[in-house]
């Protein structure tokens, strides 16, 4: 493999692990449909039990992972994806 750069045949592969985490968020529709009654309702009425659930409840985070190959080149230090 050489370098696009410097035509160097020193150059290191390595794959990358890329992380990234996404909240889950309610749609629109239950906005608009559910949540401007339910939400008030749900506090006045539930407040000891929604506070609970609120505190043990798991978070709603979707973590995705991809892998990257990438070059680098020992001899002038670019980058690029394989």
């Amino acid at each position: 493999m050489t370098c696009p750069k410097c035509n160097s045949e020193n150059v290191n592969t390595q794959v990358v692990s890329e992380m990234t985490l996404k909240t889950k968020h309610r749609g629109i529709i239950y906005w608009l449909f559910i949540a401007w009654w339910w939400l008030p309702i749900k506090w006045l009425i539930f407040t000891i039990p929604a506070i609970i659930v609120k505190l043990f409840r798991p978070k709603r985070y979707k973590t995705t992972t991809t892998h990257i190959t990438k070059c680098v080149c020992q001899g002038c230090g670019n980058t690029w994806d394989a």
